[in-house]
């Protein structure tokens, strides 16, 4: 048996050499997780939930607001002009009668259709009226957007059918704006706000907030949905879940040269062939900057997808975290200035949609537009060109409306 050999210190140089592996290795493990943190989207966290919410702050800010007012005030253009068809719009009657449904039913492209517009256009009234009342500080407005909002309120409890998920996630995406306004602006008081909490809350965001493995745009417009919702509700919980798969679905909507030869994809969607996933791009195979999943649908649901992409990033800055200056920001201008390219008339090559494209992108480019040009400083000459040639923009009559009045040339 060796001898017991008593407790000895370790000699200087050891220790150093100890400490240096043990360094060496903390790095490599910190580098690696670093690297496995930047590999999950949104792990800038440009997509976490404030500490405090801003209000109102769902796409439309108080500063955009004022801004929109003052310029209406002046008779400036184009946000008179703006205001003028806003206010002489369906949507703004102040004679407007409410027609909700305990049950809203929509089929595929709503068919059948029970209650899919009545609540669609009841929910851009109600926000109609408010940003009405902002502009006008006329009462009769706010109450309005009250009336309209405590009626569905009182009486929704379901969406059924096969386009239920992306229905809720279009009045969904109303809703909330009318709410913030009213909640943050008007004074004459809102009895029912708590019911109007506890409909979005039970009817509204469960049907939302998991998303949707169909075309894009249906998954775009529910986390639209769900984070407008979430932040009415304070909830920073499904605010970062509905953020989360914002990030994930977004990368997987538009196309950047930087994502690699194939474009990112949705894990859950299994799209893990190039077949599958050409297939799911409607059939292209070429992929190059601002192509969107849905560009060889048709333009109609690609500015859908635009449009919340836009929606949910302008929501987000409010919030004082801007995805403005990350991918989502680079996807949104790529997107709208290819979409806006063939939208004005130009002639596709035979590589793109088998050369032809079915046109008619919609209202959508107001906000992205704004953001990336007017408080960005990026050159967008096709969007821009659009845009001006659009105004002033109206209402899609799904979940967009009157972004010329809230957001052109807009600083804030």
């Amino acid at each position: 048996m060796a001898p017991h050999m008593p407790n000895t210190p370790t000699p200087a140089r050891h220790r150093r050499r100890r400490r240096a592996a043990l360094l060496a290795a903390l790095a490599t493990t910190t580098t690696a997780l670093v690297a496995t943190l930047l590999a999950w989207p949104g792990a800038d966290r440009a997509d976490a939930a404030p500490a405090t919410f801003a209000h109102p702050g769902v796409v439309v800010s108080k500063g955009q607001l004022d801004f929109a007012r003052d310029k209406v005030n002046a008779g400036a253009q184009p946000w008179k002009g703006a205001y003028d068809q806003m206010l002489a719009s369906k949507y703004a009657s102040l004679t407007r009668t409410a027609k909700p449904r305990a049950t809203v039913e929509c089929g595929s492209y709503s068919n059948p259709n029970y209650g899919c517009t009545d609540e669609r256009e009841d929910a851009i009234a109600a926000y109609t009226d408010a940003l009405a009342w902002y502009i006008t500080r006329d009462d009769r407005y706010a109450k309005k957007s009250i009336e309209l909002m405590d009626a569905w309120s009182a009486t929704i409890k379901e969406h059924t059918n096969s386009n239920a998920p992306l229905q809720t996630g279009w009045a969904g995406s109303s809703w909330p704006k009318a709410a913030e306004i009213i909640k943050y602006t008007y004074t004459g008081g809102w009895a029912n706000e708590g019911r109007f909490r506890t409909m979005l809350r039970d009817v509204y965001l469960p049907k939302v907030i998991n998303g949707s493995n169909s075309n894009g745009n249906w998954e775009l417009s529910m986390m639209e949905a769900a984070v407008g919702i979430s932040v009415f509700l304070e909830d920073r919980t499904s605010y970062d879940k509905a953020m989360a798969k914002f990030r994930t679905r977004a990368a997987a909507y538009v196309y950047l040269a930087s994502d690699g030869d194939l474009p990112k994809t949705v894990p859950s969607q299994n799209l893990d062939t190039k077949a599958k996933i050409v297939s799911y791009w409607q059939g292209q195979s070429t992929f190059v900057t601002g192509l969107t999943q849905e560009t060889c649908r048709d333009f109609t649901h690609t500015g859908y997808g635009i449009s919340a992409i836009s929606h949910i990033a302008e929501t987000s800055r409010i919030q004082g975290q801007d995805l403005y200056g990350t991918d989502v920001g680079q996807r949104l201008q790529q997107a709208l200035g290819f979409q806006a390219k063939y939208e004005l008339g130009e002639t596709p090559p035979s590589w793109l949609c088998g050369g032809s494209v079915t046109r008619g992108l919609g209202p959508v480019t107001e906000v992205g537009y704004n953001a990336m040009h007017t408080r960005l400083g990026n050159a967008m000459t096709n969007t821009q060109k659009l845009t001006e040639q659009n105004r002033p923009a109206g209402s899609n009559n799904l979940f967009v409306a009157w972004e010329t009045l809230t957001h052109a040339e807009n600083p804030n």
